[in-house]
């Protein structure tokens, strides 16, 4: 059991580390304030553990299975994608427009949580890798079920703790992150970023 444990926990690391979105989100999100990139992790992590309970109950099968209903989910988070990237590149005019060592007005805690949240949702492939993943790790004997959900909630809750890495480093940054020059950049490269994961979703096959 322990060495499962110990397999699974190495296996989430691996996956936080593989840059992705929901990492260009969070990093945004942090240079507004710690509150707005850590309510965003407990965003993108409540959307992990709700596709852990879905793959649980098998519905992600489903999604799997239907092509209509992926290329649905596909096309959706491929909007979700894009509307973050032209966010992020609105943003970075504004700061080029406004006074030096102005940094904008921080968002509220639910619009922070709410975007980590809907970045998540909006994914299939997250579903779809909740789906094969998680079933490696249950151990033999072990009920399906409670297993999987088990696993679900500590896959977030350690990501949580992960990405709350990133937050606390971006908070002691954030003097140098936060100069207008800087900010712009790094908000021009994430919208980037973003438009080209949304463009590749919506075109792969």
């Amino acid at each position: 059991m322990l060495s499962t444990l110990l397999a699974f926990l190495g296996a989430c690391t691996l996956i936080a580390a593989s840059p992705g979105p929901s990492t260009v989100l969070i990093i945004k999100q942090s240079l507004r304030s710690r509150r707005s990139g850590f309510l965003t992790v407990l965003g993108n992590e409540t959307g992990v553990f709700v596709w852990g309970v879905v793959a649980a109950f098998g519905l992600t099968a489903l999604l799997a299975a239907s092509e209509v209903a992926y290329g649905v989910m596909r096309f959706v988070g491929a909007v979700v994608l894009v509307g973050f990237g032209i966010q992020a590149l609105r943003q970075a005019r504004r700061i080029k427009e406004a006074p030096e060592g102005w940094e904008g007005a921080e968002k509220s805690g639910w619009a922070a949580y709410r975007g980590g949240l809907l970045l998540n949702l909006a994914n299939p492939k997250a579903a779809i890798f909740a789906m094969s993943f998680l079933p490696q790790f249950v151990p033999q004997g072990a009920p399906h079920l409670p297993a999987m959900v088990g696993l679900a909630a500590l896959w977030a809750v350690y990501e949580v703790g992960y990405y709350g890495l990133y937050v606390w480093f971006v908070g002691r940054m954030r003097a140098v992150l936060s100069r207008a020059g800087v900010r712009r950049r790094l908000e021009q490269v994430s919208g980037g970023v973003l438009l080209l994961l949304g463009a590749r979703l919506a075109l792969e096959s």
